[in-house]
């Protein structure tokens, strides 16, 4: 029997895909299909594919051409599957040629024409594109910009104020402007991705998450670290008991951006700039059913309510938690879960990471784990927005319930609830 083995993302399979695979089979007896998990897809560079792992798998399944199907899940399993299923030959599009010569060496390599005219990239750009406006922070706005660039299916439309010419707007302005101006977007039928806070007030929050359901819009909070691989893959591994139960959960974000003298108009206070991202890891693994909450702060502007350093103490009924935020103070940004068997390290500034570590009393049992990361989590961001608008289906990355918790924390920093100050200004 002659063994034949290809591999490939079959997204939105095609009949392109099809005579490929028809022509592989035709090459031997037996045919092996290696279909690429979602997180290989990304480190390949493909983040804007459309159906999930199991529709792309039951597509080729539904073809009736391959006699066994697999998943591609890491660099180098090509080798270790020819060798694993005795593969005689390897066969792939010819727009790779040459690029897998090197399994030569294990088995024949047939690079395939493929059918011209048709690709899954034409595909996806066939569809109409999602018209995606910005308001808010230049900052903010041009790296979500540059970020729309690398995911099909969207495109950048100049926003001034004329809600006809975007379908959606993603809102980077003043916290204490995001009620207002996510409202008005949502009455208006347009999609929204919002940085977080959605609305600095729990009430607000609630009431703007039921408008967007009511009127069947996408409304997501829009903090990137919660879709970089690294960040889900590292809670996954938490809530599977892989450090046994959780008992504590240490977050530190801090960027010294103020300093005495500096004009916070138009700035943010830290508890809005970096609480919702501190706050994710927490509310995501203990829960928002919180016993209670204690806030020390201090102010570089009472009258702004503006706060340059800020720690809050979480306790749940069977976990604590804690984060440190700054943005005129300086810290290590790390993020420590601790578990009743081991602990998940990970380094600074772990709201970017592609690195993360599972530590044991036994150090030969320590694992490190290496994810790719591109465009901070943005592009991903968007990507599942976008799956979320074309699906109508909210994604799961961030439940409103955890949106509603961040807001809630906020609003009580705003009333001073729970709330010590600590002595003199952080500037003297």
């Amino acid at each position: 029997m002659i063994k034949v083995i290809t591999y490939g993302t079959y997204d939105l399979l095609h009949y392109g895909h099809i005579r490929l695979l028809e022509r592989a089979k035709a090459l031997g007896d037996y045919l092996i299909v290696g279909v690429t998990a979602d997180d290989f897809d990304k480190t390949r560079g493909k983040i804007n594919v459309q159906q999930t792992l199991m529709e792309r798998i039951e597509a080729v399944r539904a073809t009736g051409i391959a006699d066994e199907i697999i998943v591609e899940e890491y660099e180098g399993q090509k080798i270790d599957d020819i060798i694993k299923y005795n593969v005689d030959i390897f066969t792939v599009g010819s727009d790779w040629k040459g690029k897998f010569d090197y399994l030569n060496e294990y088995c024949k390599v047939v690079y395939l024409d493929r059918t011209e005219g048709i690709s899954s990239t034409e595909i996806r750009a066939k569809n109409r594109k999602l018209r995606i406006g910005t308001i808010g922070n230049e900052g903010l706005c041009e790296k979500f910009r540059k970020e729309i660039a690398f995911v099909n299916g969207v495109e950048y439309s100049e926003f001034s104020g004329d809600m006809s010419n975007v379908d959606a707007l993603y809102i980077a302005s003043l916290p204490e402007n995001h009620y207002n101006d996510v409202k008005n977007a949502i009455l208006h039928k347009k999609h929204v991705i919002c940085e977080s806070p959605i609305a600095t007030k729990k009430e607000q929050c609630e009431e703007l998450i039921k408008l967007a359901e009511d009127n069947n819009i996408i409304l997501i909070d829009g903090i990137k670290t919660a879709y970089s691989t690294a960040y889900k893959r590292l809670i996954m591994l938490a809530k599977s008991g892989s450090i046994g139960e959780i008992v504590s959960i240490d977050s530190v974000c801090t960027s010294k951006r103020i300093n005495p003298g500096d004009n916070l108009d138009n700035e943010q206070n830290s508890i809005c700039a970096w609480g919702p991202t501190a706050m994710l890891p927490i509310f995501q693994l203990a829960g928002v059913n919180l016993e209670n909450i204690e806030i020390t702060t201090k102010l570089i502007d009472s009258n702004k309510n503006f706060d340059g350093f800020t720690r809050i103490s979480f306790r749940f009924l069977d976990s604590v938690a804690s984060i440190k935020i700054a943005k005129a103070a300086k810290s290590e940004g790390e993020l420590i879960i601790t578990g009743t068997k081991g602990y998940i390290y990970v380094p600074a500034p772990w709201w970017k990471t592609d690195y993360f570590e599972i530590r044991y009393e036994n150090q030969n049992e320590n694992k490190k784990y290496f994810y790719q990361l591109d465009g901070e989590g943005i592009r991903y961001e968007i990507v599942a927005f976008a799956r979320a608008v074309e699906h109508k289906k909210k994604n799961y990355y961030i439940s409103d319930d955890i949106s509603i918790a961040i807001a809630g924390v906020i609003g009580k920093f705003n009333n001073k609830e729970y709330i010590r100050l600590g002595k003199g200004d952080i500037n003297e």
